[in-house]
């Protein structure tokens, strides 16, 4: 079995998108390209890290409970008060 195959981000789906810059570490920016090229062998679509990177990001939001339940708590409505 290919280690490619177990990324835990798959196939990118085709989004709207708005620009956005930052700067990282140089050993992050290596370990992102060598992402890319992974995902590229596993799905056979060339990306480059600056495409992973909204998709890792929406992943790594996703999965974070403390950020879904603070999230969850500003879209509720406000509770009625009780007199």
């Amino acid at each position: 079995m290919s280690t490619t195959k177990k990324l835990r981000l798959g196939p990118l789906p085709k989004l709207e998108s708005t620009k956005l810059t930052f700067a990282c570490p140089v050993s992050l920016k290596a370990d992102l390209d060598q992402y890319a090229a992974l995902h590229a062998q596993a799905y056979g679509e060339a990306v480059d890290a600056a495409t992973l990177i909204p998709h890792m990001l929406e992943a790594f939001m996703a999965g974070d409970r403390g950020f879904r339940k603070g999230a969850m708590t500003r879209a509720s409505p406000p509770k009625p008060k009780q007199l």
